[in-house]
């Protein structure tokens, strides 16, 4: 075996965090931390059983239309406050105690629902819910960005999408059993519940394995923390591999430069270098809110317009959907394969084209095969734009303020965009909404063009050194 010289550590004053952790390989260290963010995303599925919950409740008598509207659209509220306050939260008490906040939150707040006395209640307690799962979104991508190397950052960011987006047909499935086994009564309380349990597993786990990140630790200048969990860190990538790493490359010049930043303050997201990122951010985590949600939400309605009877189109609801855990599994492979800017326009683009192609269809054929692909691809920009895009373009001192900003002009898009659909359909029919959609994806892939920058295979270090001025 060869043996490369003795690892020189740095001094505790040393700002050098992201050089020692990007020369690391691939180990155990990474997939620890991984393996807690993604099942942190996917076992904490209060969001995916909104839908199912609220049908559950109309069978007894709960709700009505007027109100799983309102408690629909108060969820969307909560997440973008969440998004807002889950970002200031982690810039400031720092990655693992946002992860361990946020997780304890929501499970107070699943089983608070679960014993909900009446619908009322229900939907004030399903805004702070909203509020927890959108804090916890924030973070867990945002921070997650820290911990794995530069050069593979996109893979890396694109498997806990990956993860998390399965969280969808599992609830369906126990959603399913239950309806044979409990009561209406108790079905939707147990559906709170499951979730709540699984995220207490996730908060034992984290509270005792979950590390802090040496990035965020150095950005508040924390430079003797940082060193002693790196020191530890790389003892154990040592042992584990059967190596001797090379010494870290020093980083005080790319510190000098952004020592500044340390506490940046919220109003340095609106202008200079930062305002630029925020605008693409936003714009695309709009195209993605708007493009994603509309088919969720509308698809097979679009398909009854078509003359498409109602089996027929949750038939092709259904297979078109099993494009989404495709798109992402795709993008694990490929994402850090092209520049991050040439790979979300080319999506884009893609999506604006297939998605006229598919309004104009009406044989069954035509319509599952446009649909999967269609789907395949919009699942790909999702897993761009929300876990591995958005959530990387921001100083280490800014991240979580700046990537939860985004999330919630996003969240915006999604409450307005329902009712624009809406009226096009009545309007223009089923073309009418897909010329929005490729419209709204074109107008963001301008953006990206004009604004974007271009992060793939950047340290984060690099990323933070921007004009804040």
């Amino acid at each position: 075996m060869a043996h490369t010289p003795a690892l020189t550590q740095p001094t505790d004053a040393l700002p050098n965090a992201g050089a020692r952790l990007d020369r690391l390989p691939t180990s155990r260290f990474h997939w620890s931390v991984y393996w807690m963010v993604a099942f942190g995303l996917l076992v904490g599925w209060s969001n995916a059983i909104g839908g199912l919950v609220l049908a559950v409740l109309a069978e007894i008598g709960w709700t009505d239309n007027s109100s799983s509207a309102i408690f629909s659209s108060l969820t969307t509220a909560g997440m973008f406050v969440g998004a807002l306050v889950g970002g200031a939260i982690g810039d400031r008490l720092g990655r693992r105690n946002g992860f361990l906040g946020f997780v304890a939150f929501h499970i107070i707040t699943m089983l608070v629902a679960a014993a909900s006395p009446n619908m009322t209640f229900l939907i004030i307690v399903r805004v702070f819910m909203g509020m927890a799962l959108g804090g916890l979104l924030t973070v867990l991508f945002a921070s997650w960005t820290e911990y794995v190397p530069s050069r593979d950052r996109g893979s890396w960011s694109s498997r806990a999408s990956f993860i998390g987006n399965w969280s969808y047909p599992i609830c369906s499935l126990i959603a399913s059993y239950l309806v044979g086994v409990v009561s209406p009564e108790a079905n939707w309380r147990i559906q709170f519940i499951i979730p709540a349990v699984t995220s207490t597993i996730v908060l034992i786990i984290v509270w005792r394995l979950f590390p802090e990140s040496p990035r965020w630790l150095e950005s508040k200048g924390r430079y003797r923390e940082a060193n002693e969990l790196l020191r530890k860190i790389e003892a154990d990538v040592e042992r584990q591999k059967g190596i001797t790493l090379e010494p870290a490359a020093d980083a005080v010049e790319e510190h000098a430069k952004t020592q500044g930043q340390v506490n940046l303050p919220y109003s340095a997201l609106f202008k200079g270098e930062l305002l630029k990122r925020v605008i693409v951010g936003s714009f695309a985590l709009i195209a993605m809110n708007v493009i994603q949600y509309t088919l969720i939400n509308w698809l097979p309605t679009m398909l009854l317009s078509q003359g498409i009877d109602l089996a027929d189109s949750v038939v092709l609801n259904t297979m078109s959907m099993f494009g989404a855990p495709i798109g992402i599994f795709i993008a694990i492979f490929i994402i850090d394969r092209f520049p991050r800017r040439v790979f979300g326009i080319g999506l884009l683009l893609i999506i604006a084209v297939l998605g006229y192609v598919y309004s104009l269809q009406t044989s069954m054929t035509a319509l599952s095969v446009v649909g999967f692909f269609l789907i395949i691809f919009v699942y790909m920009f999702v897993c761009f734009a929300s876990a591995v895009y958005v959530p990387e373009i921001w100083p280490t001192a800014a991240k979580l303020r700046g990537s939860g900003l985004a999330n919630s002009v996003g969240r915006v898009s999604g409450i307005l965009s329902p009712y624009a659909v809406a009226a096009l359909l009545d309007a223009s029919g089923v073309t009418g909404v897909f010329i929005l959609l490729g419209a709204t994806a074109v107008v963001t892939a301008a953006v990206i063009a004009v604004f974007g920058v271009e992060s793939r295979g950047a340290s984060i270090e690099s990323i933070s050194n921007v004009d804040i001025d």
